[in-house]
């Protein structure tokens, strides 16, 4: 005798929520029910796979490796779902789709309206998030796709080129790199550089285009940090620093309101790639390179 699926749908979301009350809500059962699955799981495969504790519940070795297993399962199993319910339509019905946050708000609000007209069907559900997050919740299933920038670690993923995004040197208005053209990121070398905090994707990409080190402040301790764009914008526009900006930001009206100013940088190697990832095998990857090709049109 095989787990069913549904034993497994149980045993991931008891992972989750690590009560049985709290899994046997989130599928719609009663908790015995739940109960009486997971037991039926540990008789089929022979070995414990909760410990029962007043704290809750804690997965034992066997259990956590089942829900390892589980998971990838199941993420096949409702790609083949999905597949069956699109079949010949392409971008139709439920999408999940993560974007990370230095693209969402200046990339999607001139792709939604071209998506909406070329796929009515389409019923697009967005997350957005940090890319480490949106990788994780890719590979576990739980997104169907991810607009994200390269370089990255894409190990165990596909995806398909949208567009370069060039990040921008920008600095108070009174700034000397007002006076300049292009700004050679050495000349930045000792200056204030405020980034994204840690985690932002864009941080990374902005201290390698220029060969810098992570900024650091008094007692090693890191200096400021910002935890969104327009935050950075008016950081930068109060005077406290230097920073870089993605052009589809600028673009898109970030710095029009705040007393700064933006320059190109002098390096052949100022930009982030903006592409669409998807895990690798997905019944999803037709459909992800045709969303990918829809926004490199937006």
């Amino acid at each position: 005798m095989l787990p069913t699926l549904r034993q497994m749908q149980y045993l991931k979301l008891l992972s989750e929520h690590g009560s049985f009350s709290r899994a046997a809500e989130a599928c719609y059962v009663t908790q015995p029910t739940l109960s009486a699955g997971i037991q039926e799981l540990e008789k089929i495969l022979g070995a414990p796979v909760v410990d029962r504790a007043r704290s809750g519940v804690i997965l034992t070795a066997a259990g956590q490796e089942a829900v390892r297993r589980a998971t990838s399962i199941l993420a096949q199993t409702e790609d083949l779902v999905q597949a069956a319910r699109g079949a010949g339509q392409p971008l139709a019905g439920r999408f999940r789709l993560g974007v990370i946050p230095t693209v969402a708000p200046y990339l999607l609000p001139r792709a939604l309206p071209m998506l909406r007209d070329q796929f009515p069907k389409l019923r697009l559900f967005l997350r957005e998030d940090l890319t480490q997050r949106l990788i994780a919740s890719l590979k576990a299933g739980s997104l169907d796709a991810a607009l994200i920038a390269l370089p990255y670690d894409m190990t165990g993923l596909d995806w398909a080129h949208v567009e370069h995004d060039e990040l921008l040197a920008a600095a108070p208005a009174n700034h000397p790199m007002a006076m300049q053209d292009r700004v050679d990121p050495a000349s930045l070398d000792g200056q204030d550089v405020i980034l994204l905090e840690d985690g932002h994707c864009l941080r990374d990409h902005a201290l390698a285009a220029c060969g810098l080190e992570p900024p650091k402040g008094l007692g090693d301790e890191e200096s400021f940090a910002a935890t969104s764009l327009p935050t950075l914008v008016q950081m930068i526009g109060s005077g406290l620093g230097v920073s870089f900006l993605p052009a589809m930001a600028v673009q898109a009206g970030l710095a029009e309101n705040a007393p700064v100013t933006v320059r190109p940088l002098a390096t052949a190697q100022s930009s982030r790639e903006i592409v669409v990832a998807w895990r690798a095998g997905s019944s999803r990857a037709a459909e992800g390179r045709l969303l990918a090709e829809t926004l490199r049109a937006a």
